[in-house]
C-alpha cells in the first residue's frame, strides 16, 4: 500500500511539472508580439489615415509646380508618381509644398510620408533616410542669360562669377565642387535662383537639365550651356521615405517600376514639359 502511495504521489508529481512546463510555454507564445515589421506598420498607419502625405518642394517644373489651371495646385512628373503610389495603396494623395532643404528634416519628424522632389541619394542623407530606385536619370546644366551665353566656354570662366543653386540640392555639391572659383549661392527655391538670373543679382545658375531645358523654353532670355560639362554630371532622381520600412520601400520600387515598363515617365516628361511652358507663355 505504501509503495502505491509513493507511485501515486511520483506520478501526480510528473503531471504537474509537465502542466507547468505546458502552461509556462503558453504563456511565453501568448505574451510574445509578432515581430510586424517597420515597413507593415508604415503601410498600415497611411492606410489606417487613408492619406499618403508627399513632401514636395515646388517651382522644379517638371517634376513639381504650381499651377494656376488647376487653382494652383501643385502638379508634375513627381506628383503622379506619389499619386501612382497612393492608388497602389488605396489611399487619397495629400501634397505637402516645402522649401527643398527642410524635405528630409520633416520626413523624419512626420510631417510627410515620403519625399519626391527630384531628389538624389547621398552618402550624407542615406544616413538620414532609405532610397529608392532611379526613376529618372538626370544631368546637371548650367543656364546663364542668353546674352552672355558666348562669355563661356569651360568651368575655368566662371571664376569671380555668382553661381545661384537651389539650397541642399545636388546642384548645389557640384558647383562647390567643380566652380571653386565662384561665389556659390544656394537659395531656397530654385524658382528664386532664376529670378536672380533675369535681375543680373547672379551669372549663372546651376540645375537639373530637365528642369533647365524648361526654363530656357519658356524664356528667350536664359542659354544652355550644352558644350559644358562638369565631371560629376550625374543627376538621379528619386523617392525617399523615413528609415527603418524596407516593405513600404519596396511597394514604392514596384510602382516606379510599373511605371518605368508601362512608359508613363516618358509621358509625364512630354505631358508636363508642355503644361509647364503653356502656363508660363500664358
Amino acid at each position: 500500500m505504501k509503495n502505491m502511495k509513493k507511485i501515486l504521489c511520483a506520478v501526480l508529481s510528473l503531471v504537474m511539472v509537465l502542466c507547468m512546463a505546458a502552461c509556462g510555454g503558453d504563456t511565453s507564445a501568448e505574451t510574445e508580439t509578432p515581430s510586424d515589421s517597420a515597413a507593415s506598420g508604415k503601410i498600415a498607419e497611411i492606410q489606417e489615415k487613408g492619406q499618403l502625405v508627399l513632401g514636395t518642394a515646388s517651382g522644379y517644373p517638371p517634376f513639381e509646380f504650381v499651377s494656376m489651371e488647376n487653382n494652383g495646385e501643385v502638379i508634375g512628373i513627381d506628383v503622379e508618381l506619389a499619386q501612382a503610389i497612393a492608388d497602389k495603396l488605396g489611399v487619397e494623395l495629400v501634397v505637402q509644398d516645402m522649401p527643398f532643404g527642410e524635405l528630409i528634416m520633416n520626413l523624419n519628424s512626420g510631417v510627410c510620408d515620403i519625399v519626391i522632389a527630384g531628389l538624389p541619394e547621398t552618402p550624407e542623407r542615406a544616413e538620414m533616410a532609405d532610397f529608392s530606385m532611379i526613376y529618372v536619370n538626370d544631368e546637371q546644366t548650367i543656364i546663364v542669360r542668353a546674352e552672355d551665353a558666348d562669355k563661356y566656354t569651360s568651368l575655368e570662366d566662371f571664376e569671380g562669377k555668382t553661381v545661384d543653386v537651389e539650397l541642399g540640392a545636388s546642384s548645389e555639391t557640384v558647383a562647390r565642387e567643380e566652380l571653386p572659383g565662384a561665389t556659390v549661392n544656394a537659395l531656397s527655391l530654385i524658382a528664386d535662383c532664376f529670378t536672380e538670373l533675369s535681375q543680373g543679382k547672379c551669372d549663372a545658375v546651376v540645375t537639373g537639365m530637365v528642369v533647365g531645358k524648361q526654363y530656357v523654353v519658356n524664356n528667350s532670355a536664359y542659354a544652355e550651356l550644352a558644350d559644358i560639362d562638369f565631371v560629376n554630371k550625374d543627376k538621379p532622381t528619386q523617392a525617399c521615405i523615413a528609415k527603418g520600412a524596407p516593405e513600404f520601400l519596396e511597394l514604392v520600387n514596384e510602382v516606379i517600376k510599373e511605371n518605368q515598363d508601362n512608359g508613363n515617365f516618358d509621358k509625364w516628361i512630354d505631358q508636363y514639359s508642355a503644361q509647364a511652358s503653356k502656363e508660363a507663355q500664358s
